[in-house]
């Protein structure tokens, strides 16, 4: 375990950890007062400056395997050999620098496959009274997903006349500092660059809703499974711009999924084994946890004027859950009534890694489909 105050410099890091080196506050004292201090004051830790270097790149797509198995490998090289004799094109990415900087420039350097909505000829010809406003989903697969998560439903999605950008998260695929075969940086008992990579995961979400409001975009939501639902969360609570959010499975506390959660039962060790308590945990983990934010995501939500309907939000939680425990998925509903959020929840009869498998994954497709299908035709008043 380490405390990791040098990754919050900006936000006092260095002073703490001086003060903890003097023994004039414990590292665990320290870390719950900074997160405190994120939950009192959360635009001071979230807001930034909008990126200046946008720009789209052509690249091949490259899968970046993070189950290092040996079909997995096979797939990659597969995927390798088919761009060096032609039989790939390469795809457009967004790209540009991290608002949110971290000791590893892989890690600043933002990617997002860029699915743009095919433009039909009936479009080309439409008067411009009947166009509707141009929409656009952000999509974040699960930790440690590899390059091509979620990409079908990105391709599902352009079929709605909804373009997407498939971000990749901080330290995941094309952004993983080469020392890591998973994208571990993300959640670890390194407890400040963990708290780094929520707050630069949100900052990275805004920065694109800012460069498609430059394309002309007009109605955003976002898209996020497990730890990608985390963030989107956030981003959504600290942006009214976010008017569609789908949440692919939920928890409230940060630091109660990595107590409670199969994926993290390594991170959690490390904590035991540092005498920490799970309340401890969940304490030190506020400033990046939901929960600490419902009342944010509740306004800014909220109707923004006359014609202009509430964000939707749909919630996708599984009973058998081991990584994201259901009483906590059932913690998010109960706190979306008490707030007031319009809200859809759907169940899925799987665990959470289950998702992925047949028919789970086609259930879910469904569910997260139809509602985006529905929530953007609300959005554009049809």
């Amino acid at each position: 375990m380490e405390w990791g105050f040098d990754h919050l410099r900006e936000f006092g890091g260095d002073e703490v950890a001086a003060r903890v080196e003097r023994g004039e506050v414990s590292g665990l004292e320290a870390m719950i007062a900074l997160n405190e201090r994120i939950v009192a004051r959360p635009h001071e830790f979230f807001d930034y400056a909008t990126p200046a270097d946008f720009r789209i790149e052509r690249q091949f797509p490259e899968l970046y395997p993070t189950n290092v198995r040996p079909e997995t490998l096979e797939q990659e090289r597969e995927w390798k050999r088919r761009a060096e004799v032609g039989e790939l094109r390469k795809e457009p990415f967004l790209r540009f620098t991290s608002a949110a900087r971290t000791p590893y420039p892989e890690n600043d350097a933002v990617n997002a496959r860029w699915y743009a909505e095919p433009v039909s000829s009936k479009q080309l010809a439409g008067s411009s009274k009947n166009k509707r406003p141009k929409q656009a989903m952000i999509v974040m697969p699960q930790w440690n997903a590899d390059a091509f998560s979620h990409n079908a439903l990105c391709e599902m999605f352009n079929r709605f006349g909804i373009s997407c950008l498939r971000l990749s998260k901080p330290y995941h695929d094309v952004r993983r500092p080469a020392e890591l075969e998973r994208s571990d940086y993300a959640v670890s008992a390194n407890v400040g660059r963990t708290i780094a990579a929520c707050r630069q995961a949100v900052v990275d979400i805004r920065s694109c809703v800012d460069w498609l409001a430059g394309q002309g975009y007009e109605q955003f939501g976002v898209l996020g499974t497990s730890l990608g639902s985390a963030y989107g969360f956030i981003a959504a609570a600290m942006d009214s711009r976010i008017r569609v959010c789908a949440f692919n499975h939920a928890s409230t506390q940060f630091g109660d999924v990595v107590w409670t959660g199969q994926s993290t039962r390594h991170v959690k060790a490390a904590f035991e084994h540092a005498g920490l308590t799970q309340d401890e945990v969940r304490a030190m983990f506020a400033g990046v946890s939901p929960m600490s934010f419902m009342e944010e995501f509740a306004a800014s939500g909220a109707a923004r004027g006359e014609g202009d309907p509430p964000r939707r939000t749909l919630v996708v939680y599984a009973p058998y859950d081991l990584t994201f425990v259901v009483k906590y998925s059932r913690e998010v509903l109960t706190n979306f009534d008490k707030h007031g959020v319009d809200y859809v929840a759907k169940v899925l009869p799987c665990g959470h890694y289950t998702t992925g498998e047949t028919p789970y994954k086609y259930l879910d497709g469904w569910y997260l489909g139809s509602f985006i299908w529905s929530s953007f035709r609300r959005l554009a008043g049809r």
